[in-house]
């Protein structure tokens, strides 16, 4: 979606007070906290469209105002980091029991047999999550002295 330069710098110098002084624990908890609705039966769903959009959004600001970016496909700066892939498949999975514990309440079945299955995948996006925001972290220490453009 197109951002002008503006709405840009606008959300870019948000973001930069929003992660001032994160760590990788913070990230975690960030994405956890982002992650555990997508288990919600139904409204995980939409919650994850609009997740994917606001990350759309980002890149967008982040494209518009380091062109550099513009060059380069936004899916492939996804699947091209790890913790951008340990983030999609957690919310994949979160996405996905939404719409299993939706289509078992509508069926009118008994929900306590998703219970362990949804427990254990709750736990497994925690764990990928974690892994994840340490990482991010990681990579964030090691190209903090890049700066974006004033």
């Amino acid at each position: 979606m197109p951002v002008t330069d503006e709405d840009a710098m606008e959300f870019l110098k948000e973001f930069q007070l929003a992660i001032e002084g994160i760590d990788a624990i913070g990230i975690s908890a960030h994405n956890i906290s982002i992650a555990l609705p997508m288990f919600i039966p139904g409204f995980g769903i939409a919650w994850g469209g609009f997740t994917a959009w606001s990350t759309g959004f980002a890149f967008s600001a982040l494209a518009t105002t380091v062109p550099t970016l513009s060059q380069i496909p936004p899916l492939a700066l996804l699947y091209l980091s790890p913790f951008g892939v340990m983030e999609l498949v957690a919310y994949s999975i979160g996405m996905s029991r939404s719409f299993i514990l939706m289509q078992t309440i509508l069926k009118k079945k008994s929900i306590k047999l998703e219970l362990t299955p949804t427990a254990i995948e709750i736990g497994i996006v925690i764990a990928l999550l974690l892994a994840g925001g340490f990482i991010e972290f990681m990579m964030i220490e090691e190209f903090s002295d890049l700066q974006l453009p004033s």
